[in-house]
C-alpha cells in the first residue's frame, strides 16, 4: 500500500493479461448516482498508464459511460468493465450504476467481484440505499473499503465524512472503519477555498504531495505531527484489534512500538478477511497530470489488501437436473465453470456476454454447455444447449481487444453466444454444471406498450425477446385478461432505457399506453333472464328460447352451469350450446366489459323448433339470457387484491403504513426484520399500487423494498365502480 513506501509502475497500452488467479483482483465500485465512480475508474486507469494524459480514451468518450443512452441520460445505466494493470497485477474494475432503477446491474457487479470499493461524495454523504448494499456485502463477508471523493466541493469536510462513514458502515464496531490517510490542504485560493494538495500517510508518517501533478513523497511538516499522532494511534489500535497475534494489543498499550511491516501485514489480512474497512480519499488528475490524488494509494490497497480470487468462495454448483457436485475451486486446470453476468448487443459483433470464470480456463472456439437460469416467469426461457464460443475480448471503452484465454478468476467478453443469457452457466459439454443463481430484484413497475406502426408490430416480438434476454430484472408479460403487452421494470428510468434500447438497437418504436388491471364482474343478487333468438328470413330460420336463473357463488368458484330442464323443452343436444353461449358472454362481461366470475347459471326452461333450431341459435339465446339477467340485477365490479410485504427502515414505518391506508390498504401486521428494519404486511387493491415501486422509494428515501402476490378478487367500493364505468363510457 502507499504506506509501504514502494513504487509500482503501471503498464501502459496492450491488453492486461493474467495467467494465474493470484495475479488478479476483481473490484466492484458501489455508490449513489453522482458519487464519482466513473470518474474514479478513469483516474485509476490513467494512473496505470492505460489512458493518455488527458484521462480520456481516444474518441473523447468516458471509459465506462460510452453507450449513447448513457450520454443522453448523463449517468451510468449499465455495468461496465475496465481492466488495468498495476505492477504485475491485473485489476478488473467493475463500474456500476448508482441509480436505484439499475440495481440489477449492481448485483451483477457484486456477483463478478471479490471486493467492493464504496465511493462516497464528501458533498452528499451516505444514502440509505448505499447502507443497504454495505449490509448485503457484510452478510456474505465481502471485503470493502471506502473512497471519499469531491473533496474540493463547497463545505466538503473529510473528517466529518469519515465520522459519517463510521456511523453508517461501522455497525457495532465503528473502529473497523478508519482512514489510512488524511488530506493535506494546499494554499488558500482567492475564493477562500483551500484545495486538497496531497495526503498524509498515518502508518508511514510520510507526506504524499500531488500539488505538482506528480506524486512526491517527503517528510511531514512540524505542524502535521500532532494530527498524525492522534489519528495514527486510533488507526493502529483498530488494525491490531484484528491481528492474529493476540498479544500485540497488550504489547502496544504497554508502550511497545509496533514496526511498520507488521502493521501493514495485519492491515492487509484484516482487509482481505472483510473485518477492517479503510477509508481513503481520491480525486481525478489535474489538467496535464497523470496521477490523480490518492490513486496510487488506492491501487496499492487493491493489490496489497484486497483478496485474490483464490481467497473467495465460488458459488455453489449442481448438475443441470439438481444433482450434487463438489464445491468449485479457483483452479485454471479444474473443470470449466463460468457465468454470464451481463449480456449486451454490439452493432458490429452482435451479442456480447460478459463472463466471470470461476474454475477452469475458457478459450476461443471451445464448445461449452449453456445451462439455463430458472427465470421463466420473467420471459427468460430455461435451456440446456451446447454452443461454440466465439472470440474472447477484453473491453476498453467502446473497443474490444482480443485475448487468448481467460483463466479461473478472470473476466472476459465472449462473442456470439446466441442462446446464453444473463445468469446462465457455461461449463464443459461433457461435464455440465449449473450455478446457484444470485438474487435478482423483482420488477414491480408495469408499463403497457403497443407497436407504433404496422412495421414496428412485425418486429416487436423479436425485439422484446432480445431485450429481456439482456436484462433479467425485466419481465415480459402477455396479459391474457387485458390483452396487453406489459413490460415490468424497476422504475421510470429503467422504462426509459428499455424503450430507448428497443428503438435504437432493434429498430422498434413503441408507445406506452395506460396499464389496465384485470377486473372481474359478478352478480350481487339472484336474477333471472330470458334469451329469445327468433328470426325468419327465407329458407331456414333461427329459433331458440331459453330461460335461466343466475345466483352468486363464493369467491373463487368460477362459473357453474346447471341443467334443470324437464320434459325436453330444450332438446338435449342444444343444452351444451346454451352453456357455450353463456360462457362466451360471461367472458365478454355484462356491465363494464370484464369477465363474469363466481356465479351459478341454471337453465330452467326453453323452447325449440324442429326445423329452425340450431347450435348457433341456442348459443345466441344463452348469451342474450345472461345479458337480460344482468340488466335487472346488481352487478359488482371485482378488483384484484395483492398481499404486499414492505421491508423498510424503522424510521419510515409510520409514513409507509399511512400511505398504505391511503391506498385502501388493510395492514395485517408488522414484525422486526433485522437491525433497524421492519416488515409491514398489508392487503392492497392492485389498482392502487401500479406506481408503488416509485412512490415507496420516495416515501422511504430509497431504503424501502416490497413484494406483492395476488391474493383474490373482491368487490370494488360502489362509488369507485360507478366512477370507473362512467370514465369508460366517456372514454
Amino acid at each position: 500500500m502507499g504506506d509501504k513506501q514502494q513504487t509500482h509502475a503501471g503498464a501502459a497500452g496492450g491488453v492486461p493479461a493474467a495467467d494465474r488467479p493470484e495475479g488478479l483482483r476483481n473490484v466492484v465500485l458501489v455508490g449513489h448516482s453522482g458519487s464519482g465512480k466513473t470518474t474514479l475508474v478513469e483516474a485509476l486507469a490513467a494512473a496505470c498508464g492505460a489512458l493518455g494524459r488527458c484521462g480520456r480514451v481516444q474518441d473523447g468518450t468516458t471509459l465506462s459511460d460510452y453507450d449513447e443512452i448513457e450520454h443522453r441520460q448523463q449517468r451510468s445505466v449499465q455495468l461496465s468493465l475496465a481492466p488495468v494493470t498495476w505492477g504485475n497485477v491485473k485489476i478488473n474494475l467493475l463500474d456500476t450504476p448508482g441509480y436505484a432503477d439499475f440495481v440489477g446491474e449492481l448485483r451483477a457487479g457484486l456477483r463478478a467481484a471479490d471486493a467492493a470499493l464504496f465511493v462516497v461524495s464528501a458533498a452528499d454523504g451516505v444514502d440509505g440505499a448505499t447502507r443497504m448494499v454495505w449490509e448485503e456485502c457484510a452478510a456474505v463477508g465481502m471485503p470493502r473499503a471506502v473512497v471519499v471523493t469531491h473533496l474540493d466541493a463547497a463545505r466538503a469536510d473529510f473528517d466529518e465524512m469519515t465520522e459519517i462513514c463510521r456511523r453508517a458502515f461501522g455497525g457495532d464496531d465503528p473502529d473497523a472503519v478508519l482512514p489510512l490517510y488524511l488530506p493535506l490542504h494546499g494554499e488558500e485560493r482567492s475564493d477562500g477555498h483551500t484545495p486538497v494538495a496531497g495526503l498524509i500517510g498515518l502508518l508511514s508518517q510520510r507526506i504524499f504531495d500531488y500539488s505538482s501533478g506528480e506524486r512526491v513523497e517527503r517528510d511531514p511538516d512540524p505542524e502535521h505531527l500532532p494530527l498524525i499522532e492522534e489519528a495514527r494511534g486510533r488507526l493502529i489500535e483498530g488494525i491490531i484489534a484484528e491481528s492474529e497475534d493476540e498479544t500485540l494489543m497488550d504489547r502496544y498499550l504497554g508502550g511497545e512500538e509496533v514496526d511498520l511491516k507488521t502493521l501493514v501485514e495485519d492491515l492487509e489480512r484484516a482487509v482481505a478477511r472483510g473485518t477492517f474497512h479503510p477509508v481513503l480519499a481520491a480525486a481525478p488528475p489535474a489538467e496535464g497530470a497523470r496521477q490523480g490524488l490518492g490513486t496510487v494509494e488506492l491501487l496499492e490497497l487493491i493489490t496489497g489488501g484486497f483478496p485474490t480470487p483464490l481467497e473467495r468462495e465460488a458459488p455453489a454448483v449442481t448438475t443441470p437436473d439438481g444433482g450434487p457436485r463438489q464445491p468449485l475451486e479457483c483452479d485454471p486446470d479444474g473443470p470449466l465453470a463460468a457465468e454470464v453476468v451481463k449480456t449486451s448487443s454490439d452493432p458490429y459483433v452482435g451479442r456480447l456476454s460478459l463472463v466471470r470464470v470461476f474454475s477452469g480456463t475458457l478459450r476461443p472456439d471451445d464448445t461449452v454447455h449453456v445451462s439455463g437460469h430458472g427465470l421463466t416467469d420473467r420471459g427468460h426461457e430455461d435451456h440446456d444447449v451446447d454452443e461454440r464460443v466465439g472470440a474472447l475480448t477484453s473491453p476498453f471503452g467502446k473497443q474490444q481487444r482480443p485475448v487468448a484465454k481467460a483463466v479461473a478468476g478472470d473476466l472476459v467478453c465472449v462473442a456470439k453466444l446466441g442462446r446464453a443469457e444473463t445468469g446462465d452457466t457455461l461449463s464443459a459439454k461433457d461435464d455440465p454444471l449449473l450455478m446457484e443463481p444470485w438474487l435478482m430484484p423483482d420488477p414491480l413497475l408495469p408499463v403497457a406498450i403497443e407497436a407504433h406502426s404496422k412495421a414496428d408490430e412485425d418486429k416487436l416480438s423479436q425485439g422484446l425477446a432480445r431485450l429481456v434476454a439482456e436484462d433479467p430484472t425485466m419481465r415480459l408479460e402477455h396479459n391474457q385478461d387485458t390483452h396487453q403487452v406489459v413490460l415490468w421494470c424497476l422504475g421510470e428510468a429503467h422504462v426509459d432505457v428499455a424503450l430507448e434500447r428497443l428503438r435504437a438497437r432493434y429498430g422498434v418504436q413503441v408507445d406506452a399506453v395506460p396499464y389496465r388491471v384485470a377486473l372481474r364482474e359478478t352478480f350481487g343478487e339472484k336474477a333471472a333472464g330470458r334469451g329469445r333468438h327468433v328470426k325468419q328470413s327465407g329458407g331456414h330460420g333461427q329459433f331458440a328460447i331459453c330461460e335461466i336463473e343466475v345466483e352468486p357463488l363464493p369467491v373463487g368458484s368460477g362459473i357453474e352451469f346447471v341443467d334443470k330442464v324437464v320434459g325436453g323443452a330444450v332438446p338435449r343436444q342444444f343444452i351444451p350450446s346454451v352453456e357455450k353461449g353463456v360462457r362466451a358472454q360471461a367472458a365478454k362481461g355484462v356491465a363494464a366489459g370484464y369477465p363474469v366470475v363466481d356465479v351459478r347459471v341454471t337453465l330452467l326452461d326453453g323452447k325449440a323448433h324442429s326445423v329452425d333450431s340450431s347450435d348457433a341459435a341456442f348459443q345466441t339465446a344463452g348469451a342474450l339470457a345472461l345479458r337480460e339477467a344482468a340488466d335487472g340485477a346488481r352487478i359488482h365490479l371485482l378488483e384484484p387484491v395483492s398481499e404486499v410485504r414492505v421491508l423498510v427502515s424503522d424510521e419510515y414505518v409510520g409514513p409507509v403504513m399511512s400511505d398504505l391506508a391511503g391506498r385502501r390498504g388493510r395492514v395485517l401486521g408488522t414484525e422486526p426484520a433485522g437491525a433497524g428494519r421492519t416488515l409491514v404486511r398489508a392487503e392492497v387493491p392492485e389498482i392502487e399500487i401500479g406506481r408503488y415501486a416509485i412512490d415507496l422509494r420516495s416515501i422511504s428515501h430509497g431504503t424501502g423494498r416490497f413484494s406483492r402476490d395476488y391474493a383474490r378478487h373482491e368487490p370494488m367500493p360502489p362509488q369507485l365502480a360507478t366512477k370507473l364505468r362512467e370514465s369508460q363510457a366517456t372514454g
